[in-house]
């Protein structure tokens, strides 16, 4: 873990897990956290990835640490969950950023959309997996160590509505549809407990 430099910044003492955080909206997110004075868990398939951008982040004046977190994997989400709680103390914030765009199904989505029924179920299942199942399995998780603290959040990173009904983009745009649906059932889920849930709409990803 890298060290806090001096306890200075406006989230000094918030704890934080950013999943997909290697890089694009994700590593921005997580470097303005760590900038801000917050400890932050970031997340990557590829653990020497995710330790090498937390390295990265390490002039504070918050801390980063890396972990490697396959967000379809339920085992596997609760072990690094399990592990930010340990190293940091506790919990309070999630980001739930984890995803693959249209390009991992076809490189030429802009150029040459394809229509849904050319996209091949192991693409459409893998995309929904990660996009949609990946937000539900991080963020069930984490609720628990909400709870008990009496106060949190979740942000779930969704896209524009425009994105979710556009020609070409199974599997992508019912994922993010599916994943505001979700992050709007969690925030109504909540009341009463301290934690909240929101989404935020992210720039499309290139792939």
């Amino acid at each position: 873990m890298s060290g806090s430099r001096s306890g200075e910044g406006e989230l000094f003492g918030v704890r934080a897990l950013v999943t997909g955080a290697t890089s694009g909206i994700g590593r921005a997110m997580a470097e303005a956290l760590v900038a801000a004075g917050a400890a932050v868990a970031i997340t990557s398939r590829d653990l020497g990835r995710a330790e090498r951008a937390a390295e990265e982040m390490s002039e504070g004046p918050g801390q980063a640490i890396g972990l490697a977190m396959d967000v379809r994997d339920d085992h596997q989400v609760g072990l690094g969950v399990s592990e930010v709680v340990e190293r940091f103390g506790g919990l309070e914030v999630l980001v739930n950023n984890a995803g693959l765009g249209m390009r991992t199904v076809n490189p030429q989505f802009l150029t040459s959309p394809q229509p849904f029924w050319r996209v091949t179920p192991p693409a459409f299942l893998e995309v929904i997996a990660t996009n949609l199942s990946g937000y539900f399995l991080v963020a069930s998780k984490v609720v628990p160590h909400l709870l008990r603290a009496g106060r949190g959040r979740i942000v779930n990173i969704t896209m524009n509505h425009a994105t979710m009904r556009r020609p070409g983009f199974v599997p992508y745009g019912p994922s993010r549809a599916g994943a505001e649906s979700l992050s709007q059932i969690m925030a109504a889920d909540l009341p009463g407990t301290g934690a909240t849930c929101c989404y935020r709409v992210a720039p499309p990803r290139p792939g």
